[in-house]
């Protein structure tokens, strides 16, 4: 059979049966750093929701923690949200890679998705997101962010209101569980001054 031939914009002849590998591209490393910060997120298929219900948020939250105790405590959480579609981490570092605990969590909670569900696919859009925080005002504004998320996507009217982040704790109105808030309160004379950090969104 004779060999077929496509010409490409550049004026380049390619041959197609070596075209998928003229388009696959590699995926770029994720940028890692030990002893780091980043802000984390992993969003659903197709913006499709990947939490239902009150056990969803709780089963997710608690493959967060049993996966961090696995992964001999090397991470450290310093905010999150979840949404009904996606999640954010403010996570620190230590000396393994994030790629083990995402890969880890997204794998397990995924299970236990389909399986409850019934859910054929992918529950993740591709990989998780990674942001490096490299500086001091960006990991207070990557809080902030991440506390307003239900705010700023109309669902409730205070960040205090949304139970499934960290907020609460970070006001002292809900003991602090497996997060640590210090790094961000240190910045604060206490908690009320970062409560008006974050509400104060609205004069901005």
């Amino acid at each position: 059979m004779d060999r077929i031939i496509i010409k490409a914009r550049t004026g380049d002849v390619i041959n197609i049966m070596e075209e998928s590998k003229v388009t696959k591209r590699s995926r770029k490393p994720r940028i890692w750093y030990p002893y780091a910060e980043y802000h984390i997120t992993s969003r659903g298929n197709r913006k499709d929701e990947i939490f239902r219900g009150i056990e969803d948020y709780k089963t997710f939250l608690q493959i967060l923690k049993e996966a961090i105790q696995h992964l001999d405590n090397q991470y450290e959480v310093i905010s999150y949200c979840l949404m009904t579609n996606h999640v954010h981490i403010q996570i620190k570092t230590k000396e393994r890679h994030i790629k083990e605990l995402m890969m880890r969590v997204n794998k397990f909670y995924a299970k236990y998705f389909n399986n409850k569900y019934n859910y054929v696919g992918h529950l993740f859009q591709q990989r998780y997101g990674s942001q490096l925080i490299d500086n001091d005002k960006y990991s207070l504004d990557v809080s902030k962010y991440i506390h307003l998320n239900p705010v700023r996507a109309n669902i409730v009217k205070t960040p205090e209101q949304y139970i499934w982040s960290s907020y609460c704790m970070y006001i002292g109105k809900e003991k602090e569980k497996f997060i640590n808030s210090e790094t961000i309160l240190s910045y604060f004379k206490n908690r009320e001054y970062y409560k008006a950090f974050v509400e104060n969104y609205a004069t901005r």
